[in-house]
């Protein structure tokens, strides 16, 4: 290899160009590409005896800033920080009837194969497809059908 050659593996990080604290432990991410996300952190903080100081402490929390080279979250005067690759991979908040329909025209599921492989009911299928409220285990499990389908 000379020394005027580059190697690249995979795509660019995620870089955060403004983050905001909303209520709870929930965070709006504009990323530098333009997309808003709005992801819980609660689990994470719940997670690891670090976050203690985050849990407990509202203003803190609020105090959360980008850091300098924008691969971060972190807190001024604390050594705490979430990177923005892992930010990235968490699924958004919000998980509407639209994306629930969505998700089952992209598996090509019918209303039975939809509720077998989520082990509900067809008839909470259909409520889920009109305006039912989706509960975030559900969200959460139809989420993981899409990023997985075909991998088994």
């Amino acid at each position: 290899m000379k020394g005027e050659e580059i190697v690249t593996v995979g795509g660019p990080l995620p870089r955060i160009a403004d983050a905001d604290a909303l209520e709870g432990r929930k965070v709006r991410i504009v990323w530098e590409d333009g997309e808003t996300k709005v992801v819980d952190l609660a689990p994470a903080l719940e997670s690891r005896r670090i976050y203690i100081p985050l849990r407990q402490d509202d203003d803190l929390f609020r105090k959360m800033r980008v850091s300098e080279y924008r691969n971060a979250l972190e807190w001024p005067g604390e050594d705490l920080e979430f990177s923005a690759v892992w930010l990235a991979a968490l699924p958004p908040v919000t998980f509407d009837n639209g994306d629930f329909r969505n998700a089952m025209d992209e598996l090509g599921m019918t209303l039975d194969g939809m509720a077998s492989a989520l082990e509900i009911s067809r008839r909470l299928v259909a409520d889920y497809r009109k305006n039912k409220p989706i509960p975030r285990h559900v969200a959460l499990a139809t989420r993981y059908l899409v990023e997985h389908q075909g991998k088994a």
